[in-house]
Formats: C-alpha cells, structure tokens, sequence
C-alpha cells in the first residue's frame, strides 16, 4: 500500500528529449513503455568481485569503478507505469517497489543486473515475470513521507526466498548531478538492464532519462535480509547513499545482446 498522494498522468514527455548526456544514441525505434521513480534511496555496499561472479550468469561481465564492484538496495515508488499512448491507472500504475542489483557490462554497453525485483502489486509482477523473465517477487509494502522523511517497509510474500527491509531515509544536502569519471555517475548513470530470456540467452532492455539529481542521504536500516535472500552477505561497512526525489524514464522492448 502506498501512502504517499503521488500523482498520475504528469509525466514529462518533453523531458526525453534531452540525451545530450547519454553514453550511447537512443534507439532509433519508438519506445514501449513510461514510469517515474519516487523518493528512492541509492544504498551500495562494496562486494567481492568473486562473489557476484558466482552469481552473475556467463554472458555478463561484471562491471567496477577503480577496480571495486558493488551491488545495491534501491527502494521507492512507482508511477506512470503504462505502455506508450495509453493513461496511467491507479489500481496498475502506481506501486511501491525494491530492487536489488550490480553493474555488469555485455556488447560494450554498461548496464544493471537484477538479482531481485520486489513489488506492491501482483499483476505487474505477474506480467513482468512472464513477459521479461526479471525475477520480480510480490511484496507486502508500506511507504510514507512526513515531510522529507520516509519510511520504507517491505517483506516479500509467497514461496520465494523470504526478504525483508525496513528503513526510514532522508537527503542531507544539496542536490547535484553526478559528473563522469565519479563513483555516484558509475552506480546511477545507466541506461540499460540485462537479463535472460526463457531460452537462456541474454538479453537488453534499453531506458532513457534525463540525468539523476542526487542527493546525499541517511539512513536508518533496521532491517534488510534482501542481499542475504539473493546469496550474498554484505560487508560490516556502512552503506554509501544517496537520496533522488524523482525521476521519469522510458524503455524499449528487449534486444539480442550482439
């Protein structure tokens, strides 16, 4: 359930016109799908590169900023979510959700791969199972905002390995734009992710956006078995955060990775 008055039907078409920050052209096809990103918490610990390598399946090369590797715990809310030239709706359109990722590289692109997609709403992760092959998973989820606070709780349902997260974040500081060459650029700037497809084979699913806005942030984690429940331990290092208010995206439809 979310508790937070986010509208739909505001997303910003004119604002994916702006590419002159993207590593790569946008495809040259129209875009599929529309969503933006709520109040989302960048929390990243370092990891071994040995122990993402037994995760991450053959086909992905594990990416890594001044030769450390890291993976993520990203949560925040969805809006907008509808295909290209169809309204938003409330009951599919807006959801919490937590994903769980690291950064890998196929074709001479960087990208993200998930290890979990956690989210509020069954029919978009029944969709997004059956149509993308991402390991979405259905999620019991509460999210509020007193004022720039929120608080952030979620515990995964069903069969799958159980997960939780509980956290109460906020920014600290000034927003800023990540600048290349940065370790914020390298775990934020991405504009695509990789999976596999029933067949096993790697696939691309290109995005678009304009560049982050990112804020430092602090968090309290009082709880996150959502590393542990992918097969990893995380380190006894804090996390580095980073706060973002929103950001709206498009995607295209899987590729072939070359």
């Amino acid at each position: 359930m979310v508790g937070l008055p986010y509208t739909q039907n505001d997303f910003p078409h004119e604002a994916m016109a702006i590419v002159d920050h993207r590593p790569w052209p946008v495809p040259s096809w129209p875009w599929a799908m529309r969503q933006s990103w709520h109040d989302l918490l960048f929390a990243h610990w370092p990891v071994r590169r040995d122990l993402l390598a037994a995760l991450v399946p053959a086909g992905f090369e594990i990416d890594s900023f001044d030769g450390q590797t890291w993976i993520g715990v990203i949560p925040f809310v969805m809006t907008n979510v509808a295909p290209r030239g169809i309204p938003a709706m409330a009951w599919m359109s807006r959801f919490p959700e937590l994903n769980v990722r690291t950064y890998v590289c196929a074709g001479g692109k960087p990208g993200v791969f998930f290890f979990s997609l956690d989210a509020a709403n069954a029919l978009a992760v029944m969709v997004a199972r059956t149509t993308l092959c991402l390991p979405y998973h259905r999620a019991s989820i509460d999210v509020e905002r007193d004022h720039s606070a929120v608080r952030y709780r979620s515990r995964r349902a069903g069969a799958a390995p159980q997960a939780e997260f509980i956290a109460a974040y906020r920014p600290i500081g000034a927003a800023f734009r990540p600048q290349p060459g940065t370790l914020e650029h390298f775990l934020t700037e991405r504009y695509c992710l990789y999976a596999r497809n029933r067949r096993g084979r790697p696939y691309r699913l290109e995005i678009h956006h304009p560049p982050w806005s990112l804020q430092p942030a602090e968090a309290e984690i009082a709880r996150n078995s959502m590393v542990s429940a992918a097969g990893l331990a995380l380190p006894s290092t804090k996390p580095l955060l980073h706060f973002a208010r929103r950001q709206d995206a498009v995607a295209w439809l899987p590729s072939k990775v070359p």
